[in-house]
């Protein structure tokens, strides 16, 4: 007797949970060849409203959290998704029509980047931090913090997973929450991530992850005054000059497009970092 196949709905993820659009909107999502594949949600105003709700409780916890302890875990995803590899692999497979040997490399590059940005954890400080030169019986210091709450536009059409993770991962390093808008044609490894991401040790807000249009989505991160750093990565085929007018409204950091899944690097942690400086007199014992 052959069984009913069961279609599934990939949700948000917003909070630390996995709700659907507060709209009740979802749409297709088609295997290359055009088969039915899945149903995604579709994020409207509100979901993006509570997604930076989600990612503002969380930021004070995950910021306060000692270096060494975010470094884990990153680290502990790498881990977690390393052990779904052929999961990702078939979905990728699946929805971007590639071979499962394209796909796994895409998933070993996702992990090596989970870890490389893992390793700058408790380090980055130390590069980008400085003991500053003064004339006067003082210590001058530098040191960088995160900015806060950053919302992500992910490279769109191709390498969903791997494009993901370079924009979310060096986010996270230093501190930030994050809201990110996934690839809006092949959304599933996206939500696939935050169950890694539910199941790693990453508190409930940190991660926030919303499917749907970036059209529709991005200019309401763009314009909301609680976001605090814009991370255009994947809208340069969207109006982004009017998503960077829109965040200077409020004094919103903005990341610009760039081509393609971006490099591993430490400017894209310090993208999203405040340098603080601090004053302290030198005792004259």
């Amino acid at each position: 007797m052959s069984r009913l196949t069961v279609p599934k709905t990939y949700k948000l993820f917003i909070g630390g949970k996995f709700p659907r659009s507060e709209s009740g909107r979802t749409y297709e999502v088609a295997t290359a060849d055009g088969r039915f594949l899945a149903n995604a949600a579709q994020a409207s105003r509100k979901d993006a409203r509570d997604a930076v709700v989600a990612a503002r409780a969380a930021v004070a916890g995950w910021a306060g959290a000692t270096a060494y302890n975010r470094g884990q875990v990153l680290y502990r995803v790498a881990e977690v998704l390393d052990g779904r590899r052929a999961q990702f692999v078939d979905e990728i497979a699946a929805a971007e029509g590639v071979t499962a040997a394209v796909a796994g490399r895409q998933v070993d590059e996702a992990v090596d980047a989970w870890v490389w940005y893992a390793g700058w954890a408790d380090k980055f400080a130390q590069v980008a931090g400085a003991g500053n030169p003064v004339a006067g019986p003082f210590f001058n210091i530098s040191v960088p913090e995160p900015t806060g709450v950053v919302a992500i536009v992910a490279p769109q059409g191709g390498a969903s997973l791997a494009g993901l993770v370079a924009v979310v991962a060096p986010a996270l390093v230093a501190g930030n929450a994050v809201v990110v808008v996934a690839d809006e044609a092949h959304p599933l490894s996206a939500v696939s991530l935050a169950e890694v991401l539910a199941t790693s040790d990453v508190p409930g807000g940190v991660v926030n992850v919303l499917t749907g249009s970036p059209a529709e989505i991005a200019p309401w991160l763009a314009a909301h005054s609680d976001v605090n750093a814009l991370d255009l990565a994947g809208a340069g085929k969207l109006d982004w000059v009017d998503l960077e007018i829109a965040a200077a409204e409020t004094l919103t950091r903005v990341l610009r497009p760039e081509p393609g899944v971006p490099e591993r690097s430490l400017d894209r942690i310090l993208a999203f970092t405040e340098t603080k400086t601090v004053w302290h007199t030198k005792s004259l014992l």
